[in-house]
């Protein structure tokens, strides 16, 4: 059985880092995903908290796993007390370290309280009605100003954050130049980790797919075959209903004549 205590900690994956090793990262919303995620050996995992529960950390087996706190208006966390709060709730639960995207205030609380943080640079998706979906660092200012928020979480002490949809370059100079772990999803091959979605790396995304989204498994072709295969289970069902041909002798329950006749004889039948 896999423990804390012998599955990595955020002095391992910090030392993965030093030594420049690649970190592959998941984000899963299933068992089956998390299991499937430890069997190959993933090194990482980012679980919402709505799916995150005793079974889940169980599945996930030896991953080390971020456990995604959600933004207030996508949740039901506002204070720092509430982030606080969540945090030791799902340590106690097996996370590992923590995402918040609230404010840096609100961040350097979960800090303080030796909670591991990983924040959001580049796009952040629960700010997106401030810069649309588009990459975010292409010109030399709006780079500065992803470079000094990722200083500004250094000063506050946060594990890592996850840098999304920035120029490579970009990517790489920060992956260089901090000593947190940075999660790279479309920022490049210089970032700490690549990090991607499960339902991309397998094919059944509902919606747009992003550019640095890539597929290595076709499951939306097999899960419309199933589809069409459970629409034909039923409608055999129904037509076996329809005809009398279901239930069969083999799925009745028998009773034998004498308890029968006995019964009828009872209720004068």
């Amino acid at each position: 059985m896999v423990t804390k205590a012998n599955r990595p900690s955020v002095h391992d994956m910090r030392a993965m880092k030093t030594r420049g090793e690649k970190i592959s990262m998941l984000y899963v919303t299933t068992l089956e995903e998390a299991a499937a995620a430890d069997a190959a050996g993933i090194h990482m995992l980012s679980i919402e908290s709505r799916f995150f529960t005793p079974e889940m950390r169980e599945a996930a087996g030896r991953c080390f796993v971020q456990v995604g706190l959600p933004f207030g208006p996508y949740g039901t966390l506002a204070t720092a007390e509430d982030y606080l709060r969540a945090a030791f709730k799902y340590t106690a639960m097996g996370g590992d370290c923590f995402y918040c995207a609230a404010s840096l205030d609100i961040q350097k609380a979960l800090c303080d309280n030796h909670m591991p943080v990983v924040a959001h640079v580049g796009l952040i998706p629960s700010y997106i009605t401030w810069t649309g979906w588009r990459a975010v660092g292409k010109t030399a200012i709006e780079a500065r100003a992803v470079w000094d928020h990722v200083k500004q979480l250094e000063a506050i002490g946060c594990f890592g954050a996850e840098l999304e949809v920035v120029p490579d370059r970009l990517g790489a100079l920060i992956s260089a130049n901090t000593p947190m772990i940075m999660l790279g999803m479309g920022a490049g091959p210089g970032a700490d980790a690549q990090y991607l979605f499960a339902e991309d790396v397998l094919g059944c995304t509902d919606g747009h797919k992003p550019r640095h989204a890539k597929t290595y498994r076709n499951f939306g072709a097999e899960y419309a075959r199933l589809q069409t295969e459970r629409i034909a289970a039923f409608r055999d069902f129904i037509a076996d209903v329809n005809a009398g041909s279901y239930p069969e002798p083999q799925h009745n329950v028998a009773m034998a004549d004498a308890e029968f006749t006995a019964l009828k004889a009872d209720l004068g039948l």
